[in-house]
């Protein structure tokens, strides 16, 4: 994502595997140990000024503890890169007003700084201290940008080093239309008045994992004692079980997102979504089993992708309120009321849709309306392989197979906006 002093710049990480020896393990295990005393050190030596924390400045961290540091078997450079990340997480910690217990990392990771603390020469990643690590894979889509700061992680026998690069930002789409989209819980919707499309969310295999896991630890669960923490191989499975659906939201999240960003790109559109913070309040009004599904599937994480790559290839977002997207009549919008499972209904001018193709269409018009009215002509291209609706264009004019599905008494979107 873009990063403050960034402009014109988009900062992103590339992962390059590397192998596990042994002695950088143990040398991430000092690193952690070292880490752990030095943001407790800085949070205690902390001073509260009226409602907010001043944490010691840099040079007085250094006088204290580099050398304390490098006694815990920390290279030189490694040792300042050890209390400068303690130091950023002692500043998010007292910045949140000091809640909670004292942040303490289980992790095992390390900052490095790039032709400092390591660099990377002959398929070798070199670290300061005279260790050294076997590449055996990266994304080399980036590798005439220069490295920046990385981080050194290990974790579940596999070594990852995550490499920070700036790349220029593509040049802008000039949108000509706007791509709305609307987020539920078995698909997610795009489209505005000529189209509208759909793809499946992976909420059903998520949560299959997400009860193999519960039912493990139901399994290995009493009143006294939960066997399942302290069984090695029950835990290892209830992990893989949670990782496994965790991952599988990630994998959709990237590829929805992704999807979505290309079709906008190739018909310059602009992305309009809305503004979902807040959404776990309304979230806990719903009954559990509902609520857990929308929560496992994260529409942060696709929000997040979708933002992540409409910088990336240079395509607009513009947020909209979602109040009343699903309920206001997007032709005279009156407040419709419910005509069957999904089904909207206009009292006053009769229009009726399901409420996800409502949505689609308020989505673009508040999206229309903040880039100041309309883009384009009004006007569609006329398929010949689908019936034509009243006003002589397609029914379907993108060629996708399930708004025949949606039931009868579909119109022309283009009639909502110019009758």
């Amino acid at each position: 994502m873009t990063m403050p002093g960034d402009e014109g710049f988009l900062t992103l990480t590339t992962r390059m595997r590397v192998s596990p020896e042994p002695e950088v393990v143990e040398l991430l295990k000092k690193y952690r140990d070292a880490l752990n005393y030095a943001i407790m050190w800085i949070i205690e030596n902390s001073i509260k000024v009226g409602k907010r924390y001043r944490t010691p400045s840099i040079s007085a961290i250094h006088r204290t503890l580099y050398e304390k540091l490098k006694s815990y078997g920390l290279p030189s450079r490694v040792a300042i890169d050890c209390y400068r990340e303690a130091l950023a997480i002692a500043k998010s910690y007292l910045g949140n007003g000091a809640n909670g217990r004292i942040p303490r990392v289980k992790s095992l990771r390390m900052w490095l700084t790039s032709n400092q603390s390591y660099r990377i020469r002959e398929g070798y990643v070199e670290i300061i201290g005279g260790y050294r690590l076997r590449i055996i894979g990266w994304d080399r889509r980036y590798d005439n940008y220069e490295d920046r700061e990385a981080r050194l992680v290990y974790k579940g026998n596999k070594m990852f080093l995550m490499i920070t690069k700036r790349v220029p930002k593509p040049k802008d789409v000039v949108p000509r239309w706007i791509l709305a989209v609307d987020v539920n819980e078995r698909y997610i919707y795009y489209g505005n008045r000529f189209f509208i499309d759909r793809i499946g969310t992976a909420i059903d295999r998520a949560v299959h994992y997400r009860k193999l896991a519960e039912d493990l630890q139901r399994r290995y669960s009493s009143t006294r004692y939960n066997a399942w923490i302290r069984r090695r191989g029950i835990l290892d499975r209830i992990r893989y079980f949670y990782r496994k659906a965790r991952n599988i939201v990630e994998d959709w999240a990237r590829k929805t997102a992704l999807e979505i960003v290309m079709k906008a790109k190739q018909n310059s559109y602009a992305v309009a979504r809305e503004d979902l913070n807040g959404l776990i309040e309304s979230l806990r009004k719903l009954p559990k089993d509902h609520r857990v599904k929308m929560m496992i599937l994260s529409y942060r994480k696709l929000v997040y992708w979708i933002d992540w790559q409409s910088q990336k290839h240079g395509v607009r977002v513009i947020i909209v309120d979602p109040k009343d997207t699903s309920s206001e009549c997007p032709k005279c919008r009156s407040k419709m009321v419910e005509n069957g499972y999904r089904k909207m209904k206009c009292p006053l001018c009769g229009f009726e849709a399901d409420r996800d193709i409502v949505a689609i269409l308020n989505i673009e018009k508040k999206a229309l309306k903040q880039m100041g009215g309309l883009l384009a002509a009004l006007t569609a291209p006329q398929m010949t392989d689908v019936s034509p609706n009243r006003c002589g264009e397609p029914m379907n004019p993108e060629g996708n197979t399930h708004p025949s599905e949606w039931g009868e008494g579909q119109i022309c979107y283009t009639c909502i906006f110019t009758t």
